[in-house]
């Protein structure tokens, strides 16, 4: 037996760190297929109330149909939220993401104060939380949400291969 389960047994051990986050996580990838819809690459973003249970807001990127190139996933779930709860501070909600967030959007997360950041795929080209820079957890700012990583990571990951495996 290993961890409590037969030998021979495939299924993956229970991931308490990630394992939250999967429901919230299919929303996520739910909106980046809309991303899809509309043109733009597949990122989906949710965010979700301090106790997180209920979505606040969703977003997908939507530059192509708008012409933004401000108009990630993240910054629109962001605005999205803070416009729902009538306040820019986010304090105890989570932002859930199928890519990692990029650098602006990483800004973004910072200056409205979430409490975590979960994310699906790594973004080595350009992500910043972890892959090619760390601002969420950089130590000179002075807000720094938790950050959980990989939630469906390969489910993430594909869709963006599949996106760009067509163009």
């Amino acid at each position: 037996m290993t961890a409590g389960r037969p030998v021979g047994d495939t299924r993956a051990a229970p991931d308490p760190v990630r394992d939250p986050w999967r429901d919230a996580m299919r929303l996520a990838l739910a909106e980046a297929e809309a991303a899809v819809r509309g043109g733009d690459v597949p990122v989906g973003a949710v965010v979700l109330s301090p106790d997180g249970t209920t979505v606040l807001a969703t977003g997908h990127n939507e530059r192509e149909a708008t012409g933004d190139p401000t108009a990630h996933a993240e910054v629109l779930a962001i605005r999205r939220a803070a416009a729902r709860l009538g306040e820019w501070r986010l304090t105890g909600c989570t932002l859930v993401v199928t890519l990692e967030p990029c650098t602006m959007c990483a800004g973004a997360l910072v200056q409205s104060r979430v409490d975590r950041v979960v994310y699906g795929a790594r973004d080595d080209k350009g992500g910043a939380a972890g892959s090619l820079w760390d601002v969420l957890r950089d130590r000179r700012l002075n807000h720094r949400p938790e950050v959980v990583e990989g939630v469906l990571a390969g489910e993430c990951a594909a869709l963006l291969t599949e996106f760009f495996r067509d163009r």
